[in-house]
């Protein structure tokens, strides 16, 4: 005969885990896994946490939508290169910067990390359309939920690399940024997590095309 503790044992067992706060879609509620999917707000420049059902109702990217769809592509660029003074003249004061096409203003925008998190700044778009001039093959975003993230390393411009990604990774590699940094250079924990940063999303990646 099961005693009342036995019973309320076998019953807590058999009941699914209630989610925790947050880990629900912020469209329609129901709840949502740790792994899920995003969409953006184009309007507010916003990532939202959605359900499947909510995100598909969002991929076509040529939608004239208020929020669109984060894809899940990951692209290299083996033949890009930049030159010191390409890299000088976008006027980024750091060695790596996220390019995104921002539907808004209908211009590429760049922001890269820092102690303080995500800092934004407009391209002089002379320069920017130069270097896709000459990679044409970088001129494939979609608009608002992809990025290139370009890194020209200490050594110099001859080791820049240069990829493409989902901006949800993009946002998610910044604020871990923010979190480790240290110091005025951002310190060892941070060039570390740059580096398998880069390992882990280039491993992922497929080739872009050819230069």
């Amino acid at each position: 005969m099961n005693t009342p503790f036995q019973v309320l044992q076998r019953i807590t067992a058999d009941r699914p885990p209630a989610p925790r706060v947050g880990e629900r879609c912020e469209m329609c509620a129901e709840p949502i896994a740790d792994e899920h999917q995003h969409v953006v707000n184009v309007e507010g420049r916003q990532l939202m946490c959605v359900c499947r059902s909510c995100y598909l109702l969002f991929v076509d990217q040529h939608a004239a939508l208020r929020y669109r769809a984060v894809p899940d592509r990951y692209l290299a660029f083996p033949g890009f290169t930049i030159s010191k003074g390409e890299w000088d003249a976008l006027e980024i004061p750091v060695g790596l910067a996220f390019f995104f096409r921002n539907s808004m203003l209908d211009r590429t925008v760049a922001f890269y990390p820092g102690p303080a998190g995500a800092t934004e700044s407009e391209l002089p778009l002379a320069e920017w359309n130069s270097i896709l001039a000459r990679h044409p093959e970088l001129d494939v975003l979609a608009a608002d939920v992809e990025a290139l993230l370009i890194r020209v390393p200490e050594r110099g411009t001859e080791a820049a690399s240069c990829l493409l990604l989902p901006i949800d990774a993009c946002y998610e590699f910044v604020g871990r940024m923010r979190m480790l940094w240290r110091g005025f250079d951002g310190g060892q924990d941070v060039r570390q997590y740059l580096d398998e940063f880069f390992d882990t999303v280039s491993a992922r990646a497929r080739p872009g095309g050819a230069a």
